[in-house]
């Protein structure tokens, strides 16, 4: 099968599924050391006031998706959270050896569609500007740079994006 021919498989979960847990997991462990040697120089309320605003209360996330690949392993993972009157982008993660073939695509897609049928007319996300990979694929898809938003606007390195769902 060529990465052009990949079929993925979508599926909604809750938060706490293990597999949506392994898939943050791996997030974190990929993403935090690109980070670690800001949060380091930060003094302890900072470094407190940082972890409040990058948690996720999973009492606001109102979608969970995977995606498989064609042997049903779960290899990426996305979320929505309710942000006040916004629907926002979380967790966006595609395993290293599913990367290049679409999966973060069929995520991004999926999460577009469940947030318009929930009536959205925008989605927004923040990520950071040590992960160009993410920016590229956001532009790519039609995400445009915005104001850093709450809660992200204490973080320097935050890079926020929305798109409308209405074109």
């Amino acid at each position: 099968m060529t990465a052009a021919q990949t079929t993925w498989t979508i599926e909604n979960v809750d938060w706490n599924d293990a597999s949506a847990v392994a898939l943050r997991e791996a997030m974190d462990a990929e993403i935090s050391p690109r980070y670690a040697e800001i949060f380091a120089a930060f003094d302890e309320a900072t470094a407190d006031r940082l972890a409040r605003d990058f948690a996720v209360d999973p009492a606001t996330i109102v979608e969970v998706v995977l995606v498989r690949d064609v042997d049903g392993e779960a290899v990426g993972h996305a979320a929505l959270r309710a942000l006040g009157a916004e629907l926002e982008v979380k967790r966006v993660y595609v395993s290293p050896g599913a990367r290049g073939r679409g999966a973060s695509r069929a995520l991004m897609a999926e999460l577009e569609r469940l947030a318009a049928a929930r009536g959205a007319s925008r989605l927004i996300l923040q990520t950071g500007d040590r992960q160009p990979e993410a920016i590229a694929l956001y532009e790519r898809i039609g995400y445009a740079p915005i104001e850093v938003f709450e809660p992200y606007i204490r973080f320097a390195g935050s890079r926020c994006f929305a798109k409308d769902l209405r074109l």
